[in-house]
């Protein structure tokens, strides 16, 4: 079983996935709701502020708890037995993502993940494999993306390049190759800043289709500043999170222009999406022949048909056409990634996170 609660905070999606053979096969699903609540509390965290290590170890277990909780409601969905599960593999929710840049020394790089992996193990008694990320960052790599090596075993293609994009809260790109050779990278924002101010303005959870966002102008003014965003410069490997994209960035830029409709600015913050992964699959050196999209960016038409646009006359579809549904491929990344730690082998690259070499990533917590 994989889990995963990702940036956008919106819910844990836990994936029941058969990989005893080469192919990862989806065979249930289920997404246990995040309350408002406790998404405020997370983000709360995502920051600076008050009493953080009191609040954090409380939070890591609440959110452990809803971990369990989600494996045991995908399990009765399934009709089976807690027995018949090898592991589970968790990301948790990360409230701090701080590698290594020109801004923060190595011995001084971290990311942090909650969501007790005793917690899930003790509640559901099974295997739990967690905190994926730090043993990359202390072999010198980012920690980020994880999910490329995931993305060549299961949607590679010999003598075709292709480029799956996950488009959740932020946007990775895993770049893999004909010759079953596999690069990637973090691209930037996906859906966090889009969610964060429909939030704002309209109180609702995301922008449905885009319609909202395809009512809006995309302006020059307003795009220009936000795509001169430090980040969009750096060459991979390269990984970003809320630190470096969230509302609070956005409402100072926007302070330094002049008001505009908050339609206006929905558009812009599509095409900001568009446009840094469009951006990013030019600039790669890669002869990219097919994108597949996956994330619920996937759902978003608006955002589909811009991509077409701009990456054509690469094709463009989500992992639907490759046996996975778009919102479910992360979560059952992370059931490939335990398995890949219980038997011994790598779940990073190093020419995808900057590591010193390739690494067994994952805490192992027993029944």
């Amino acid at each position: 079983i994989g889990l995963m609660s990702g940036t956008s905070i919106d819910s844990i999606d836990a994936a029941l996935v058969d990989l005893s053979s080469a192919t990862a096969t989806l065979k249930a699903s289920h997404s246990e709701a995040i309350t408002p609540s406790l998404r405020q509390q997370i983000i709360d965290l995502c920051s600076p502020g008050a009493n953080e290590i009191e609040r954090m170890g409380a939070l890591d277990r609440q959110l452990g708890v809803l971990f369990a909780r989600a494996v045991q409601h995908l399990l009765a969905k399934a009709g089976l037995d807690h027995s018949a599960i090898t592991a589970v593999g968790s990301h948790g929710q990360t409230i701090r993502h701080h590698p290594a840049d020109q801004n923060r020394s190595p011995d001084s790089a971290f990311s942090c993940q909650i969501g007790d992996p005793n917690t899930i193990a003790e509640c559901c008694k099974i295997t739990t494999v967690a905190d994926f990320r730090r043993r990359d960052i202390a072999a010198g790599g980012q920690g980020a993306p994880l999910v490329p090596l995931f993305h060549r075993a299961t949607f590679a293609k010999t003598g075709v390049n292709r480029a799956v994009i996950n488009i959740g809260g932020m946007s990775n790109v895993s770049l893999l190759a004909g010759d079953n050779s596999v690069s990637g990278f973090d691209v930037g924002p996906g859906n966090v800043l889009l969610d964060s101010w429909i939030g704002l303005h309209r109180g609702e959870r995301y922008d449905k289709q885009g319609a909202w966002a395809a009512s809006g102008e995309v302006l020059s003014t307003v795009l220009a500043p936000m795509l001169a965003h430090p980040f969009f410069a750096l060459e991979p490997p390269k990984s970003t999170g809320r630190e470096d994209f969230n509302l609070d960035w956005l409402q100072r830029l926007l302070t330094t222009l002049p008001q505009q409709d908050p339609a206006d600015i929905q558009a812009c913050l599509l095409e900001l999406t568009a446009r840094s992964i469009a951006h990013a699959v030019d600039n790669s050196g890669f002869a990219v022949d097919e994108v597949f999209i996956c994330g619920g960016g996937a759902y978003n038409t608006h955002l589909m048909n811009r991509l077409a646009k701009l990456l054509h006359p690469r094709s463009l579809a989500s992992t639907r056409q490759l046996g996975i549904e778009p919102e479910w491929v992360e979560a059952s990344a992370f059931a490939w990634l335990a398995k890949q730690c219980l038997q011994e082998r790598p779940g990073s690259d190093a020419g995808v996170t900057g590591a010193t070499g390739p690494r067994v990533l994952g805490g192992i917590y027993h029944r």
